[in-house]
């Protein structure tokens, strides 16, 4: 790698940093036949940030890249990627280039990171967009977030109907969208008003699960069960049901912010509060589509776990993230000073009640009616979660889950193919929603 380095510095900035993707590039093929998966060693990752990322050995002896030689940085890379037809050499290279190394150039990586994805969300590069599925998969949900918000302000907030290219994504890349929805519910997870989805943002996540609700489900489903503490989840059910719960009462004391706001600098009026009516009920729409698609998600994991060998021993739903989630519903209904019956309340604990029901009953939350109780017992009466709390105690017919757990609300484990149409369930009566099959 010396020679390779003193021979790179007697080029100009671009012609060096493709000279280095091309060396790269021979250099783990012939590592590839030789072992399976070769790390990145050190004196390569020094290369990078020297030669891509502008951050030299010696300072004063490299100018920065301007604007026009930063883009056509991008394309080169862009055309590297999708001319590289082996895919394990396109993921090797793609994580010397830009995974964190905790030191001064992460920043540097991730911005180009950030523009490379914007660049290939914008043109269509698939394998960008595979390799960047699998980076947010194996990267701490620190960088993932980071990530997430740029492409966020880039197509959902900076140009208004941007979003839509970003929309059609899906059809191109499901496992990168997959990701980035459970990057995104990690980033907005509506604890302030300044974390609530921008609209734009929420529609577009809607019409993805709720068109084809098994789309959360392809990481987990086409990857190892284990993921290390502080990585983004497996899917993301978490936040998508932490979404659906929270969201009237988030956007209730948004609404408060809002309204006090505007009587502050005299510009309540009755226009501006029939718009906010009409709004309230787009969202309103939203999120109840978006609630009956993860509660139909739950209802057919319990097959692919099954399949998986992974029933009772897996949860998707972690038990921390629920006491979470019930804690913050908590706070926000004393913050807004509400109780049973305004409708805020009601609908939140309904929704909560019907995950923490869908989730046990399909073995993606393990957890007994125990610990649910000393969970929400400071949560207001609700007449569903009560039924879920302290309902008739029936055995569980699934060997792998001990005594004690919530049984199913289903007959029997049945199992699904990935991608084919599943049998309708039988709900219980208690269940306060209706099912739409997947087609």
């Amino acid at each position: 790698m010396t020679d390779i380095r003193h021979s790179l510095l007697r080029r100009d900035a671009l012609s060096a940093a493709k000279e280095l993707l091309y060396h790269l590039d021979i250099f783990f093929n012939s590592q590839l036949q030789n072992v399976p998966g070769p790390l990145v060693d050190k004196s390569t990752i020094e290369l990078v940030e020297e030669f891509v990322f502008q951050l030299p050995k010696e300072r004063n002896t490299q100018p920065k890249l301007s604007s026009l030689q930063e883009l056509q940085l991008l394309e080169i890379m862009c055309s590297y990627f999708q001319e590289q037809s082996k895919d394990a050499v396109r993921q090797i290279i793609f994580s010397a280039l830009f995974s964190p190394q905790g030191n001064k150039a992460d920043e540097n990586r991730l911005a180009m990171l950030g523009k490379l994805v914007s660049m290939a969300i914008a043109i269509c590069r698939v394998p960008i967009l595979e390799c960047t599925a699998l980076w947010l998969q194996r990267t701490h949900a620190v960088f993932c977030v980071k990530l997430a918000k740029v492409l966020v302000e880039d197509y959902c907030i900076l140009v208004p109907g941007s979003v839509q290219t970003l929309k059609r994504i899906v059809h191109a890349s499901p496992r990168f969208c997959c990701q980035l929805i459970t990057a995104v519910t990690a980033l907005y997870d509506l604890s302030s008003d300044d974390l609530i989805p921008p609209q734009d943002l929420l529609e577009m996540v809607v019409s993805w699960v709720y068109d084809d609700p098994r789309l959360t489900l392809i990481t987990f489903l086409n990857s190892a069960a284990n993921l290390p503490r502080g990585f983004l989840e497996l899917t993301p059910l978490p936040g998508l049901i932490r979404w659906c719960a929270l969201a009237p009462l988030a956007y209730k004391r948004n609404c408060k912010a809002s309204s006090a706001q505007s009587l502050v600098n005299g510009h309540s009026n009755k226009m501006s509060k029939e718009v906010e009516i009409d709004g309230s009920k787009d969202l309103q729409i939203l999120y109840s589509k978006l609630h009956l698609s993860v509660l139909q998600v739950l209802m057919i994991l319990q097959g692919h776990l099954t399949e998986k060998n992974l029933y009772g021993r897996l949860e998707l739903i972690v038990f921390d993230h629920v006491d979470r989630l019930v804690g913050d519903i908590n706070k926000l209904i004393k913050e807004l000073n509400l109780s049973n019956p305004v409708k805020e309340v009601e609908l939140t604990l309904d929704r909560l009640a019907q995950a923490l029901q869908v989730g046990i009953a399909s073995g993606a939350l393990l957890c007994a009616r125990e610990n649910l109780r000393s969970i929400c017992s400071a949560l207001p009466r609700n007449t569903l979660l009560q039924l879920v709390l302290t309902g008739p105690v029936q055995q569980s017919s699934h060997t792998a889950l001990p005594p004690g757990f919530y049984p199913h609300i289903h007959a029997s484990p049945a199992r699904y193919p990935m991608y084919s149409t599943h049998p309708v369930q039988t709900y219980m009566p208690s269940m306060a929603f209706s099912y739409r099959p997947i087609r």
